[in-house]
């Protein structure tokens, strides 16, 4: 029986986009289970992701096990969707898996689809997704129904905050199996300081150009800022869907010479070109960027949105602002650029609390003693 003291478990993670926190998190917590003797596996789509996710899957390949196997897997609900759930369940069968954990709305589903066995318990962890869609929209009346129809047919719920654990719960409902919260965490490595770059720029975005993410609510802020006489500067770092939108929009607000666009650059780089880093997203979870930058002791702003708040804690509060309101940003960025020194002490606080509360062994602990407990539940 699984989940003996001292028994290494067979565990395969699958994730539709291997980009993003959702595929950090993945990687970081099979290494970690790795670490401990578990067999893992990885399924991911071959559709997105480019040379970065090649390269990422390339190097943990070796510690996998249980392999590394790319599907095509549409974002969008698709008829194919059928031919790539068989594929899922083939390679189930053929892993033999004691974990069969879904990580996002898609993979969660074909996991959950799979019949129920005795041997296997059936995890899945949101990372926001669905939950992102309000219910008034057509798209999330048809995500709510389909994840009320597989939320009994999963053995633990583990989310990465309790943001979205209370949504599921309010919007889905209160499923029969386990649920659990365990927040993302961060390695040893990731406390280690941050130069601040010669060439730094006042403000600066680390993430993916996502319309969720909220870059054009940054740049926007930044020319209410430049209008008012201000003469702040943004250094855009990322890469996504966006990319042309945000870019046009810049030029269109003649921006040309106070926003700069570096491309897609490992976060710590990417805080090092700035002074602020401002995360200005419209919907988040539990993203890794603030937890990354809270980590590294950056002065940061961030949308009082999601989860972000219980990264920050009440001790922190001054440090959010009121989402989707390019003009609350506005006045968020100039009160911590007017007195950095405040911004200084309050990161070196923060960084005190990721220490406590969010590294990457208490996440991996975490999450075995959910599978633990679901076991047990069986």
């Amino acid at each position: 029986m699984p989940m003996i003291e001292g028994q290494p478990l067979r565990i395969l993670h699958a994730v539709r986009a291997p980009v993003g926190g959702i595929f950090r998190h993945i990687l970081d917590l099979a290494n970690g289970q790795a670490d401990r003797g578990h067999q893992v596996g990885i399924i991911a789509d071959n559709l997105t992701g480019g040379e970065r996710a090649e390269q990422a899957l390339a190097e943990i390949a070796p510690r996998m096990k249980l392999g590394v196997h790319r599907l095509g897997i549409r974002r969008e609900p698709s008829p194919l969707d059928f031919v790539t759930w068989a594929k899922f369940k083939r390679l189930a069968q053929q892993l033999r898996p004691d974990v069969l954990h879904g990580h996002g709305a898609k993979a969660g589903a074909y996991f959950r689809m799979r019949g129920a066995s005795k041997d296997t318990i059936r995890v899945y962890t949101p990372h926001g997704g669905s939950l992102h869609y309000p219910l008034s929209t057509l798209k999330g009346q048809v995500y709510s129904r389909i994840e009320r129809a597989l939320m009994n047919s999963t053995d633990l719920f583990l989310f990465e905050s309790a943001f979205a654990r209370d949504t599921f719960l309010r919007t889905i409902g209160v499923p029969r199996g386990l649920v659990r919260t365990v927040f993302n965490g961060v390695t040893a490595g990731e406390f280690d300081p941050i130069v601040r770059a010669d060439d730094a720029s006042d403000v600066c975005y680390v993430g993916e150009f996502r319309e969720i993410k909220g870059a054009d609510l940054l740049v926007d802020a930044v020319a209410r800022l430049r209008a008012d006489g201000k003469n702040v500067t943004l250094t855009l770092g990322g890469d996504g869907e966006e990319l042309a939108n945000l870019k046009a929009q810049v030029a269109r607000l003649n921006l040309g010479e106070a926003v700069r666009f570096i491309g897609h650059v490992k976060a710590r780089y990417g805080f090092s070109k700035g002074s602020l880093l401002v995360v200005p997203s419209r919907g988040d979870s539990m993203p890794y960027v603030v937890i990354e930058a809270a980590a590294a002791g950056i002065p940061m702003i961030a949308a009082k949105v999601g989860g972000i708040p219980e990264i920050f804690g009440p001790d922190h509060a001054d440090a959010l602002f009121a989402p989707d309101n390019p003009g609350a940003m506005a006045d968020a960025i100039e009160a911590a650029l007017d007195d950095m020194d405040a911004a200084r002490a309050r990161a070196r606080s923060l960084r005190e609390r990721i220490f406590l509360h969010f590294s990457q062994k208490a996440m991996v602990e975490g999450v075995l003693a959910g599978y633990r407990d679901a076991f047990a539940n069986r």
